[in-house]
This record gives C-alpha cells, structure tokens and sequence, in this order.
C-alpha cells in the first residue's frame, strides 16, 4: 500500500481536530479518538477501505511488535502501570494510605497546606514525567481527599509540576533528550566549542513557560485562584463528590478496595521510596551501560542521555512491588486482601491503557500524515524577525497540541528554530530554541491526546477530559504571559525585558483571578 502524504495539506490536521474537538464535546474519549484514527486512516490511503483496513492492522500490531521484535519501549511502559496500581492498591489494602492521610490531618493544617505537599513532592520527583505524575498520585491522593481536594485540581498539581520540571532540570528524562538534540543542532550551525550542559542551564530562565506555569500554581494553590470548571469541580469535591458516580470510577481508583486495620505510614514511604532510588539506579545503569557499549566515559547527564526510560520504570515497579509484598506480609494482611489488591490494582489501570493505547494509535497515524512538518512548514514566509520567538513559541504549541507530544514537537521544531535564527540574528539562538521547549509544554498541557494528560489524569484518578477542561484556563493564562515575554524579548533582544515583561502580565493575571473569585464570594 503507497501511504500519501498530506506534509503541504491542511487535511494533516483534520484527524487531530476530529478527535481533540469530539473528546471535549462528547467527554466520550475512545469513541473520539477511534474517529480521528478512521478518519486518518482513510486519507492515508485514498478512501480505500481495504487499504485502510491493512494500514490500521499494521498500526495496532506495530504497538507491541514492530520490526520483527517487541516494542519494547511501549511494552514496558504498559507494564509499569499494572505494576504502579498494584503498588498502590497494596498500600491501599494494607492500610497505610489511610495511616497516611490521618498523620496528614494532625500534621498538614488545612487544604492550603495539602495542595503545597503536593506541589513540592511533583517538584522534587523530576526525573520523568511519567514517573512524577503516577507516583506523586499515588503518594497525594489519600491526603488530597482527606481534605476533599477535588481529583481535578490534584491533576492539575500532577500534570504542571510534571513537564514543566522536567523539561528545565537536565537530570531528567527530558533534560537528557534536549541536550543531545541541541548539541546535535548546535555542532551542525558551528557551535561545536560549547557545553552542551551549559548551553541548557542558559536556557532555562528563557522557558517562560516553564517558569511561569510553576509560579502560577503556587499562586492558586496558596491563594485557591479557583475559576471556571475548576471551581465548580472544587465545590463538588466540598460536598464529598471526589467523582462523578454516574461515570464510575475513574481510571486508577481503587476507592472500593477492602483495608486493613493495622497500617503504617512506613508501608506507604517504604515502596515509593524504593520505587524511586530503584527506577533511578535503573536510568543510570541502562544509561552507563549504552556509554560503555560506546566507548564513552561516564556521566551523569550523558548516562541520562542514553537511558532506557521505559526498561527502567518497568524493573523499578517490580522492585518496588517486591517490597510492597514483603512489608504487607510482615505487616500481617490476610493473603486474600493481598490477591484482591493485586487483580484490583491491576486492573484499575486499564480503562488508562485503553486510552492511551488509542492515543499512541493516533499518534503514529499523525505522525505519518506528518501534521508536524505542516504545522512548522507555517511558520516560513515574510514573518518579521522581532516576532519570530513568539511565532515560533505559538507554532510549537499548536503542533504538540495536535500531535500529542513534546518530544516529537522537540525534533520537528528546534531544527526549524536554529535555522530560522542562523537566518537572521544567531545571538538570538537560545531565545528561539527556549521558545520551542516552552511551546510545546504548553500545547502538551492542552491536548487531549498527549500522554502526559492522560497519566496525569490517572495518577490522580480524575476523569479525562475533566482534567482537560479544568486546566485549560491556566494553560492559556501562562501561554498569553509568556507569548508577551517572547515579544518583548523580539523586540528589545533583552532577556531581562521579556521577563520582567512577563512578570508584570504575571501579576496582572493574579490580580485579575482574585478579583474573579472574590466576585464568586459575594
């Protein structure tokens, strides 16, 4: 079958439109994206049913073995969700989440105070996005409900401590990946005398997303800046409606699982703990291990680099699910509660495979009608330089939001950044290449069909597109303060004046929400 190509048609973005614009009418996830997949598959091979029906085969199968061997990547990462709600059902079954949430209520004063905990564990677990967003979930949401914190808002918390941590800390999944993409770029436009590492850490305070999407979190969850669907699902978690029980529960909730009476809290510390360092020491040796087989020295960030996220997550939960089982049978619990936790936990997690199975699907159909090169192919023309960090940041986010992931808006769009600024004012480089990594975190906390919405939704155990919907208004304040940073700073060549531009957007913005939600007050 011949695959056309639709990189110079507007019809590249049609799938991506069908399935983002359905989820957030309907709310009905799969149904959306299954007609964003059809209606991709048909224009890949001219309407033909057949054709399309092969091609579509072909794209299922390729999730689990692609070129005569497993994927392994998608693979694992499937399996670390099982083994992440069995984690968690486990601690629940054992007692220890419920040991938690009360130590939290004698120690943690109010919500104000759970929603920072939860904030400042999503910052200090960075290593992935992944990882942060089910692991600080699972860690968060006993304490966030004991204080009837909506399951939106601690998505929200998951989902905007998740990318925009890890895409300004080098040691990372994120950080690895964009240092060597830069570093690529970089040497190939003559910059080969640089520090890569150095090169990133400068860039970092030019992330105005990045930056000011943790800024205004803090501000909403110091100062409860709770507007539109936010606070209507904030005034229903008041009355004690986590969920929607119409709906079921939502992906990763075990609320039903029995529990035993004689918890601790070490039960829930213990595994996490060792979930973490084990999925830490597993980047490192995956990593030295791709060095060494390279004849490369040693390093943290390069082992980073080179790491097999995936392999590492799935053998840091086995890890952790060893100890989980330990301490639960030192602790005593009935071998039933145990086998109800693990098929309960498992479980619980496949409504969350399901839509992310779907998501991957149509990601590899976007990806072959190549939606990206069309949407960066926008931004070539007559544009005036001073605009281009802000055409660039704005392009960014429109082409993560209709593929669904950062990385790939990562390796379409920083090349184009690099040569867009060779081009014009090299001294305008970083700036440029910054306003691609903040863009696509935007567009990615926008999307439906991103998988890093869709984990977070998980780890909170909140409804998908309730996630979506109650996060969007924030997304939106941040990109409209940083694309007023990206212009200042096109126009006056200051990174000092774009943020300080910024800034004051910023405050504005907080002003203009306490006077919204003191509005609701009266």
């Amino acid at each position: 079958m011949t695959v056309l190509s639709y990189a110079d048609s507007a019809l590249s973005v049609l799938p991506p439109v069908i399935a983002i614009a359905l989820a957030v009418v309907t709310r009905r996830v799969l149904i959306s994206l299954g007609l964003g997949i059809i209606v991709g598959t048909l224009l890949l091979s001219n309407f033909s049913v057949v054709d399309g029906g092969v091609f579509l085969l072909t794209s299922i199968t390729g999730l689990f073995w692609d070129d005569g061997a497993a994927n392994t990547w998608n693979l694992y990462i499937l399996g670390f969700l099982i083994l992440l709600g069995m984690i968690t059902a486990l601690i629940t079954v054992s007692g220890s989440a419920r040991a938690f949430a009360d130590w939290a209520q004698q120690h943690i004063r109010n919500r104000r105070d759970a929603k920072l905990l939860t904030m400042f564990l999503g910052c200090v677990v960075f290593i992935d996005d992944y990882f942060n967003s089910l692991v600080v979930g699972s860690v968060a949401k006993p304490v966030t409900d004991k204080y009837q914190i909506s399951r939106a808002k601690l998505a929200y918390l998951l989902d905007s401590t998740a990318a925009p941590v890890c895409v300004i800390s080098p040691v990372s999944s994120w950080g690895a990946y964009i240092i060597a993409l830069i570093g690529g770029i970089l040497t190939a436009h003559g910059f080969a005398d640089e520090g890569h590492l150095g090169i990133f850490l400068q860039m970092v305070p030019m992330n105005f997303y990045a930056i000011f999407a943790l800024m205004l979190l803090l501000c909403v969850s110091f100062m409860g800046l709770d507007v539109g669907a936010m606070r209507t699902q904030e005034k229903k978690a008041a009355m004690g409606e986590l969920y929607d029980p119409e709906k079921g529960l939502p992906p990763g909730a075990n609320s039903d699982l029995p529990e035993a009476d004689t918890g601790k809290i070490l039960g829930l510390f213990v595994p996490i703990t060792t979930l973490v360092f084990a999925t830490f020491f597993f980047m490192l040796n995956s990593g030295a291990a791709a060095l060494a087989a390279e004849g490369l020295d040693f390093s943290v960030i390069g082992a980073f680099e080179k790491t097999d996220v995936s392999s590492s997550l799935f053998f840091g939960a086995i890890v952790g699910l060893a100890v989980t089982i330990i301490l639960v049978a030192i602790q005593g619990v009935e071998k039933s509660l145990v086998m109800t936790g693990l098929l309960q936990g498992g479980r619980s997690m496949l409504p969350a495979i399901y839509i992310l199975l779907f998501a991957w699907t149509i990601a590899g159909i976007i990806g072959q009608l190549e939606t990206g090169k069309f949407m960066a192919s926008l931004a070539t023309g007559n544009i005036p330089f001073a605009l281009l960090p802000a055409v660039i940041f704005i392009l960014a986010g429109l082409t993560a939001f209709a593929t669904g992931t950062s990385w790939g808006t990562f390796g379409i769009m920083l090349p184009i950044a690099a040569d867009m600024a060779m081009g014009s004012n090299s001294e305008m480089m970083l700036p440029m290449l910054a306003a691609v990594l903040a863009g696509a975190v935007f567009g990615d906390h926008c999307s439906p069909i991103s998988d890093t919405t869709i984990l977070s939704s998980t780890g909170a155990s909140c409804h998908h597109i309730d996630h979506v919907v109650t996060q969007l208004p924030y997304a939106l304040i941040v990109a409209l303060i940083s694309l007023v940073g990206y212009i200042v700073l096109g126009f006056t060549e200051s990174i000092y004046i774009g943020m300080l531009a910024s800034c004051i957007v910023f405050v504005a913005s907080v002003f203009a929400l306490k006077f919204k939600v003191a509005r609701y007050a009266q």
